[in-house]
C-alpha cells in the first residue's frame, strides 16, 4: 500500500487517527522526561552548595545525650502535650536497636526513652528490651525513661530495673483535682498515689528517681515544696509550658495549649517560691526549645527553632552525622541549662 493510501486510510478511520495522536504524544513526552531526568542526574552541584553540605556534616554535633520518642501514643490527655499522637507508628525492635547502635558509634553517652507513654507498646516489654540492649550490649553510661507512671508494674522493675539508671515521672500537682483539669489522669485513678508507689519501687530496685513538672495556668500558684522534699528526687525538672505549632497550637494540632501558657514573670514567681529546693532544675521556653536532641518515632531529629517540629531524614537512611546537622541543636544552651550532669546511678553514690 502506498504512503498516500495509508494516509487516507488513517484519516478515514477516527480510531486509527486517535491511536496515531496518542502514540505521537507519548513519544514527545517520553523524550522530554528523558531529557529532564538526564539533566537532574548530570547537572553539576554548585561547589558552594557542596562545601556547605560537607561542612555541616563535618561539623556535626556529637549526640552525647539523645531523647528518643519511639511512640506518640498515650493513655493520658494532658492539654499542653507537645508530642501528640499524630501517628501510631513504632519501629520494629531490631530497627530501633540498629539506630541506637549508630548513635552509640557516633558518641552517644545517654539515652532517654519517652513518648507518648513509653510503657504502652507491648505493655512495657518493648521499652524493657531497649533499656536492656542499651545498658548490656551498648554499655551506655546512662539509660533513662520519662513516663506518666500509670502503666508501670513491679514485675517490670524485677526484670529490667538493674539496667535503668533514672526513671522520671511526670507530676504537675499533688492535688488530684488539678491533675484532672490538666489531663494528667486516667479515669478516677490517683496519679499521686501511683507516684508514691513508684518512688518506693525505685528505692527497692535501685533506680534513681526523678520528677518532671510542667508549670501552667492551673498549677502556677501552688507550693510543691513539702511534697518534693518528702519524695527527695535526684532532680526535679521544672518546665515552662511551651507551644509547638502542629502539636499543641495551630490548625493541625491535636491539643490547644494556649489556655495553659504562662508568662516569664509567672514562671519566675513559681521558681522563687521553690528556691529552697536544691534539686530543682528550671527550664524556661528559651532554654528548652533548641537544647534537646529529639528523635521521633522514625528516628528523625526534630528541629524546633521555628516553633514547630521540622524533621531531618532518618538516621537509619542517611546516618547520624548527616541527620544531626539538620537538628537545630544548640549545644551551648544544652550545657547552660545543665544538660550534662552525673547521670549514671553508679556515680551518684545514692543511699538505697
Amino acid at each position: 500500500m502506498s504512503l498516500k493510501m495509508q494516509f487516507f486510510s488513517v484519516v478515514s478511520s477516527p480510531m486509527l487517527l486517535l491511536q496515531l495522536c496518542i502514540s505521537t504524544l507519548h513519544d514527545v513526552f517520553a523524550s522530554i522526561f528523558s531529557a529532564v531526568r538526564y539533566w537532574r542526574t548530570t547537572s553539576p552541584v554548585s561547589p558552594v552548595d557542596r562545601k556547605v553540605d560537607q561542612r555541616k556534616v563535618h561539623n556535626a554535633t556529637t549526640p552525647t545525650s539523645v531523647n528518643y520518642h519511639f511512640t506518640r501514643n498515650c493513655n493520658y490527655k494532658c492539654g499542653f502535650c507537645f508530642h501528640t499522637a499524630k501517628t501510631s507508628f513504632v519501629l520494629p525492635l531490631e530497627e530501633a536497636k540498629r539506630g541506637l547502635k549508630l548513635l552509640k558509634e557516633s558518641g552517644m553517652e545517654k539515652i532517654n526513652f519517652s513518648g507518648g507513654e513509653p510503657f504502652l507498646p507491648d505493655k512495657g516489654e518493648f521499652l524493657g528490651k531497649l533499656v536492656q540492649y542499651c545498658k548490656q550490649d551498648l554499655q551506655l553510661p546512662s539509660v533513662s525513661i520519662v513516663s506518666n507512671g500509670s502503666m508501670i508494674r513491679e514485675t517490670w522493675f524485677q526484670k529490667y530495673g538493674a539496667d535503668l539508671d533514672i526513671l522520671a515521672i511526670s507530676c504537675d500537682s499533688f492535688d488530684e483535682a488539678t491533675n484532672q483539669l490538666i489531663g494528667r489522669a486516667q479515669g478516677k485513678k490517683s496519679h499521686v498515689d501511683n507516684l508514691l508507689k513508684i518512688r518506693n519501687w525505685c528505692l527497692q530496685y535501685k533506680v534513681a528517681f526523678k520528677i518532671n513538672s510542667v508549670i501552667n495556668t492551673f498549677n502556677m500558684d501552688e507550693d510543691l515544696t513539702e511534697n518534693i522534699l518528702q519524695l527527695n528526687p535526684v532532680r526535679w525538672k521544672v518546665f515552662q509550658c511551651l507551644l509547638i505549632d502542629g502539636e499543641n497550637a495551630g490548625e493541625s494540632a491535636l491539643r490547644e495549649a494556649e489556655r495553659f501558657v504562662i508568662s516569664e514573670q509567672q514562671f519566675q514567681e513559681f521558681l522563687d517560691r521553690h528556691s529552697s529546693v536544691s534539686c530543682l532544675v528550671p527550664e524556661s521556653n528559651e532554654k528548652m526549645r533548641n537544647s534537646y536532641l529529639i528523635l521521633d518515632e522514625y528516628m528523625r531529629f526534630l528541629d524546633c527553632r521555628e516553633g514547630r517540629k521540622d524533621p531531618s531524614k532518618s538516621i537509619l537512611d542517611v546516618g547520624v552525622k548527616e541527620a544531626i546537622s539538620f537538628s537545630g541543636f544548640d549545644e551551648k544552651m544544652f550545657l547552660k541549662r545543665g544538660g550534662k550532669y552525673v547521670w549514671s546511678k553508679a556515680d551518684m553514690k545514692l543511699e538505697w
